[in-house]
């Protein structure tokens, strides 16, 4: 029998810990382990047998009775809904997420109290600015993002983490690892490619839009050591979490502040060498995302740079197939802007808000993780459509 490599995820026992870190029972973490590995299994396994579904049955039968191929992601999604392998993919899919949201809450729940108090504990309070006042946008209240009961922002009680302890806990179930043992490979990724386009690069000033629990915000953290760095949310259950998860991992020069990324008034013009999101503006709105690119244009610093990540936009060189299974996550992950953000054209956003064509950057960002965690990471090649760790840079170098 020829030996084979496992390259599914690794143990849950095997995810990084830290102060607040929600304990897990035996019990607890083997579920977190059979979800990981049915999330791989659709992606590797059942993902491609629904592709080829697609090219041998779902569009042959469409172009018999229309005489063409559709056209567009509209038609591919309204023609893959009648297939059986699509519709158990889909099923499955859509189950992973409600039973991690569900796993998750079992999991933080009892321990909430316990929680609490190591969060407040660990909290260096000059590292946490709060605003009780401050207007949760519609676009957050409208539903509850990637099926988590009460989204990232609502408080079960005076105080509450649990939307962060969740996240925070089961975020490796949705990436099956693949985010690295602190879930912060998105971080990391982009330090290296700051280091690999720009090494003479130093900021003092950093800005980190929809920061949420700060895991992708505490490796740039760590790579500038003296720069302050700001991470804002509207979530305060995120930011409470947030600022403790960063003191206990000994990171002391990021402060967590809750405000709206559409408007930052409390910060002068030219406040920031670098702003930064990552997989964040497809939580927002088509009304708020001009806003938010204004206000990175007014707080840029000459010769800053402004690094907006995301998933690929769908263009013209994108295949009609791909981009209807990419649009899955609006229709069935409570993701209501997904589809119209990844139609737009972020560069014209961005030169709406002021910047110029010559300041415009773009490039490629994936993952950096513990290869002694996930050694096959770097050569993963299994495509989940909106899933995989690897995302697109728009972004602009600001004129000195």
């Amino acid at each position: 029998m020829n030996e084979q490599t496992y390259d599914g995820p690794p143990d849950y026992r095997a995810v990084g810990t830290h102060g607040v870190f929600p304990e897990t029972t035996h019990d607890q973490a083997e579920r977190y382990n059979f979800l990981a590995h049915l999330n791989r299994h659709l992606a590797a396994s059942v993902m491609p047998g629904v592709a080829r579904a697609y090219e041998r049955q779902v569009a042959p039968s469409f172009e018999r009775e229309h005489g063409r191929r559709p056209k567009n992601r509209k038609e591919v999604r309204k023609a893959l809904a009648s297939d059986s392998l699509y519709q158990t993919w889909s099923a499955l899919r859509r189950n992973t997420m409600e039973m991690r949201q569900q796993a998750g809450l079992s999991v933080v729940l009892p321990q909430l109290a316990a929680l609490m108090e190591k969060t407040d504990r660990l909290t260096h309070h000059a590292r946490l600015r709060l605003d009780e006042s401050l207007p949760i946008p519609d676009y957050l209240t409208a539903v509850d993002h990637h099926c988590m009961p009460g989204s990232y922002y609502t408080e079960r009680t005076r105080g509450d983490v649990s939307a962060a302890a969740n996240y925070d806990s089961g975020m490796f179930v949705t990436t099956g690892g693949m985010l690295g043992r602190y879930t912060d490979g998105g971080g990391r990724g982009i330090v290296d490619y700051l280091r690999r386009h720009y090494p003479e690069f130093r900021p003092r000033w950093i800005l980190d839009l929809g920061c949420g629990l700060g895991h992708n915000v505490l490796p740039m953290a760590e790579a500038f050591p003296d720069a302050a760095v700001t991470a804002v949310d509207v979530a305060a259950p995120m930011l409470r979490y947030g600022a403790a998860r960063a003191a206990s991992l000994g990171i002391d020069n990021v402060t967590f502040v809750q405000a709206d990324c559409a408007d930052l008034g409390e910060f002068a013009d030219g406040s920031f060498d670098w702003i930064q999101s990552t997989m964040f503006l497809h939580e927002t709105s088509a009304r708020a995302l001009p806003r938010i690119m204004a206000e990175c244009r007014r707080l840029i610093a000459p010769g800053g740079l402004v690094i907006h990540i995301e998933q690929p936009r769908y263009d013209a060189d994108m295949p009609a197939f791909e981009q209807a299974m990419r649009d899955w996550d609006a229709f069935n992950n409570n993701e209501p802007f997904w589809t119209r953000l990844h139609g737009i054209d972020l560069d014209q956003v961005m030169l709406d808000a002021g910047f110029r064509p010559e300041e415009l950057i773009h490039g490629g960002v994936a993952a950096v993780v513990d290869t002694d965690l996930f050694p096959d990471a770097a050569t993963d090649d299994v495509e989940d459509y909106g899933r995989k760790p690897a995302w697109h840079i728009t972004g602009a170098r600001a004129a000195g």
